[in-house]
């Protein structure tokens, strides 16, 4: 998939305001219009304007996509970072900008793989209708220890606003925010109120925070499992031992069977994520060999080749 650099397509300057932006647009739509314009290529040139505009006339959509940077040209392959866009408040339905509405239009995969499918490009105009706010979303990252415990944390969100001068601007907002125990990667945290102010006596909307977890230097998340790599020597797993393994929830002594291969995954039963069906702690067993970093050791080793020169770790590979 190729990167689309908007303001490129727009040919604007990635400091232009809003009205500039607007007004390039309608200069350009005008000139490349398929019913107007003789050029070869005007429909495709029309189609990759109205992608742009739909992106840069909306503050939020410019501001997360202004977050991927300069680093990106034209045409290089591209895939969306991971969590590129955690932080940023959207209003409407989601916050990967996905509407459904009646000026859907079908836009690049470049586009979809950032805001998603049917969005609907009349969403600001129509907001004036409707009494009751919108509501707003945004992704959040959560330490795993806090999904096992429940905690209260302050997050820090960050909303786009026209400045003075006519461009946009980010403004940072904190929130205190209650970390139900037991919640998972991909649930919503509900903040009543917290939405776009109603209209007349209209209710505000919601602000809706969907979890997602850190990056953590031991553990992975599916669902409500939880895994760990855990190292163990040749010895340990060949005869057996009892280790201590760590888990989010403390320190747990765990049984190592005697004959375990590397890869063998040990259930912890009910220590993953609490929940009415609590998940499971797997131990996926990594075996670590010592160094032949002396003379002792490397002796050790010359020994064991000869005990087990019948053995060939091989055999499976038909070798």
């Amino acid at each position: 998939m190729e990167f689309k650099d908007y303001y490129k397509i727009m040919g604007v300057a990635r400091d232009a305001t809003q009205e500039e932006i607007k007004r390039v647009y309608h200069q350009l739509a005008r000139k490349y219009h398929p019913d107007v314009s003789k050029a070869p290529d005007a429909e495709i040139r029309f189609k990759e304007l109205g992608e742009a505009y739909a992106v840069l006339k909306d503050l939020e959509k410019r501001a997360a996509y202004d977050q991927l940077g300069n680093n990106w040209k034209a045409g290089q392959d591209f895939r969306p970072p991971p969590g590129w866009n955690t932080g940023f408040e959207f209003s409407g339905n989601g916050s990967d900008g996905a509407h459904s509405g009646t000026n859907a239009r079908d836009f690049s995969d470049f586009f979809e793989s950032l805001y998603g499918r049917g969005f609907d490009t009349g969403r600001q105009g129509g907001a004036a209708f409707h009494a009751r706010g919108e509501d707003h979303h945004a992704k959040v990252l959560i330490d795993l220890e806090d999904a096992y415990t429940g905690a209260t944390r302050t997050i820090t969100l960050q909303r786009p606003e026209v400045d003075s001068a006519g461009r946009v601007a980010m403004r940072s907002h904190k929130l205190n925010v209650t970390i139900p125990r037991g919640i998972r990667a991909g649930q919503h945290i509900r903040l009543a109120g917290q939405g776009t102010p109603g209209v007349g006596q209209g209710k505000p909307g919601d602000l809706y925070l969907e979890i997602g977890f850190n990056p953590h230097a031991h553990y992975r998340v599916e669902q409500r499992d939880v895994y760990v790599d855990l190292p163990v020597a040749p010895w340990e797993a060949a005869l057996g031992a009892t280790v201590k393994v760590p888990t989010p929830n403390g320190m747990v002594e765990l049984k190592i069977p005697a004959g375990s291969v590397a890869g063998n995954k040990l259930r912890l039963k009910g220590r993953g994520i609490p929940g009415s069906t609590p998940g499971d702690f797997y131990a996926s067993l990594q075996i670590v060999l010592p160094p032949a970093d002396n003379e002792t050791a490397n002796a050790f080793y010359l020994y064991m080749a000869e005990q087990f020169k019948s053995f060939s770790p091989r055999t499976g590979l038909g070798v």
